[in-house]
């Protein structure tokens, strides 16, 4: 999921549906990592790519199946996700960055201003549920497309 343009693939779609699934388990007023996500769908060193298919969710759900897709998008928590630290990944919109602080402060969420930079405490408002095998299968080490 380099910045290149490339043809979407079943891998692909079935990698985004995963990741936003998983999102929308995120209880109101906690939050979860980048690599937390990726090992609940079984893609333990995707955690970048979580973050890429978060940053482009409009366009990748459309790109799902109708009866998958997420209806509602503008509630969809995004704003959730955030670095295994309990930073606030940078972007190059700082608007961004605002609007997920917005929505975790609307949620209760404690956030943090140092130097331009936004932090939460993570232990606090953590969510990391277990992984079952369920969860981490074969695809574990398969690479997701770029």
């Amino acid at each position: 999921m380099s910045g290149r343009i490339g043809r979407t693939t079943d891998e692909k779609v079935a990698f985004h549906q995963a990741v936003y699934e998983k999102v929308q388990l995120i209880p109101y007023g906690k939050v979860t990592s980048y690599g937390h996500i990726a090992k609940l769908i079984g893609r333990p060193n995707n955690s970048r790519q979580v973050g890429q298919s978060l940053k482009h969710f409009r366009v990748n759900n459309q790109l799902i199946p109708l009866q998958s897709r997420i209806a509602d998008i503008d509630s969809f928590p995004w704003w959730r996700v955030v670095s295994s630290q309990g930073a606030v990944s940078k972007r190059e919109d700082m608007g961004g960055v605002i609007d997920q602080v917005d929505h975790l402060r609307e949620e209760g969420v404690e956030v943090n201003e140092r130097y331009g930079s936004y932090s939460l405490n993570i232990v606090h408002f953590g969510w990391f549920p277990v992984i079952t095998e369920h969860d981490v299968d074969a695809e574990e080490n398969d690479p997701v497309p770029e």
